[in-house]
């Protein structure tokens, strides 16, 4: 039995917060504004394994207006996530991340990504697959507004029995 899910995050990106993208910590001048730590790509891929069980949104989850929530760490909202799924006897096939950022760089900081999330998903980093993508200065990206990451994921039953 395979399930896919897909979901996509946005967050503004505003001068004086914290960057943080798929539990890493990056210097820049402007950071992902947002309830939790802002961290779009956690978010994006937390939501994508929650739809690919048709079980709804992150926010059904973990409520914005939840006190509870505010400043909470996305890496405990992705682990969280998993965990639940995981009893559910599901795993991680293969995840497939795109992140749009103007500024700054990624390159050097995608292969700590893929650790931190194939740590938390408990799966080989092969399975985790992350690319970033500028949008050559044009929309809220091109202009250093904001952040935007997707993520599919196929997650995997192996004790499936077909009627």
């Amino acid at each position: 039995m395979i399930r896919i899910g897909f979901s996509k995050d946005v967050h503004p990106l505003v001068e004086g917060e914290k960057l943080l993208i798929g539990g890493i910590e990056i210097e820049h001048y402007k950071g992902s504004s947002g309830y939790s730590d802002g961290d779009c790509l956690l978010h994006a891929i937390a939501e994508s394994i929650l739809g690919a069980l048709a079980l709804g949104d992150l926010g059904k989850f973990f409520p914005d207006d939840n006190p509870k929530y505010k400043d909470y760490d996305s890496k405990l909202i992705l682990k969280e996530v998993f965990d639940y799924v995981q009893g559910k006897g599901y795993e991680i096939s293969n995840l497939d991340c795109m992140i749009s950022l103007q500024k700054p760089k990624l390159r050097p900081y995608i292969n700590g990504m893929r650790e931190v999330i194939a740590g938390i998903l408990k799966c080989d980093i092969k399975r985790v697959s992350i690319k970033a993508t500028t949008h050559e200065g044009l929309g809220f990206v091109g202009e250093e507004k904001g952040i935007l990451c997707e993520a599919i994921v196929l997650l995997e039953r192996s004790d499936f029995i077909y009627d």
